[in-house]
């Protein structure tokens, strides 16, 4: 077993964000929200209010385009998405989230809400505020589409 102090920064980042996902993801299950995958799903989160290109949602999602056209591809037989003309290029198409998309997402928000809140009772409200802070600064440098 490696001691707490040996497990680098992303190990530690990575450990609480995988239990929040698989709290989420089990709650979806519950909910019936259960034919779609992670995969699919850092693609969706990946979709902005107005829509998104399929090469934006690739380059964000740090995937091949061609992997992005398949994950959407299944998230609209699935009826999560849907694609539409671009407004600003009629040549181009926009992936649009569902009604369905958006009563996962109000499932998975409730939950993350919880998560944080157990997250805020184990740490303190001081913590947690510095945690934010904290991750916020690194977003600045780790996150190009922030």
């Amino acid at each position: 077993m490696v001691a707490e102090s040996e497990l680098n920064t992303g190990v530690l980042l990575f450990l609480p964000y995988r239990a929040l996902e698989n709290r989420v993801f089990a709650a979806l299950a519950e909910s019936g929200f259960d034919d779609f995958t992670p995969a699919q799903a850092r693609v969706m989160q990946r979709i902005g209010p107005d829509g998104t290109r399929l090469t934006e949602l690739a380059e964000q999602a740090q995937v091949t385009k061609q992997t992005a056209g398949f994950l959407v591809d299944q998230l609209e037989k699935a009826g999560y998405v849907r694609r539409v003309p671009d407004p600003t290029d009629r040549r181009a198409r926009l992936v649009c989230l569902a009604d369905k998309a958006r009563a996962a997402k109000e499932t998975a928000d409730l939950v993350v809400a919880e998560v944080e809140q157990e997250w805020e009772e184990h740490l303190g409200k001081r913590r947690t505020k510095q945690l934010r802070e904290a991750l916020t600064l690194l977003r600045e440098i780790t996150d190009p589409w922030a």
